[in-house]
């Protein structure tokens, strides 16, 4: 009866401690993560540009199926792959980097689907105006990479934003789509 006692409480301490699992810490790795926004040019093309320069960190626990992210945006640094249009979205008329040279996303509600991120539910700060943005994950992994030797987690994610709640008008009056998609690539590394 003692040894079962024993065993008893030693599996209970174990449990113990898998279900108070630390979460673990990422850091965004900059050359696997950007974001690209997509808007429509009067139903004939589609422009597109993302923002080089970011910087931002992930807290995850697999085990409690739940995380935290920051990651912020240099407005400054928007790349279209046109200088001239990119001056323009750095304008007043659009990003105002000048005032407005960061833009932030930070979340505390990570949704799964099983093991996987399905969905990652937060804040958005453009403009200096904060809105909820919930970025949907169409596809999420981590691994062990062998060039880092450490664990890589991450995914491509997508939402579609009404652009005029942060308060981004430029064009509307001349038919610009208030909705833009954009396209979350992100992959951090364990630290």
């Amino acid at each position: 009866m003692r040894t079962s006692l024993i065993a008893l409480a030693a599996a209970a301490t174990l449990a113990t401690g898998i279900a108070q699992a630390e979460p673990a810490n990422y850091a965004i790795d900059p050359t696997h993560t950007f974001v690209t926004f997509e808007i429509s040019h009067f139903g004939a093309t589609v422009n597109r540009a993302r923002f080089d320069k970011k910087q931002g960190s992930v807290q995850l626990d697999k085990a409690a199926k739940s995380g935290k992210v920051e990651i912020s945006f240099d407005t400054t640094s928007v790349n279209s792959g046109t200088p001239a249009f990119d001056k323009h979205l750095q304008s007043a008329d659009l990003f105002d980097s000048a005032k407005h040279p960061t833009m932030k996303f930070v979340a505390d509600k990570f949704v799964f689907n099983g093991d996987k991120v399905a969905s990652v539910e937060g804040q958005l700060t453009l403009l200096g105006k904060t809105g909820p943005l919930t970025l949907k994950a169409n596809q999420f992994n981590c691994y062990d990479s062998p060039m880092l030797k450490r664990e890589v987690c991450g995914g491509d994610f997508e939402a579609t934003i009404d652009r005029t709640q942060w308060g981004m008008n430029y064009g509307v009056e001349w038919g610009f789509p208030k909705n833009v998609r954009l396209i979350a690539q992100i992959e951090a590394v364990k630290q």
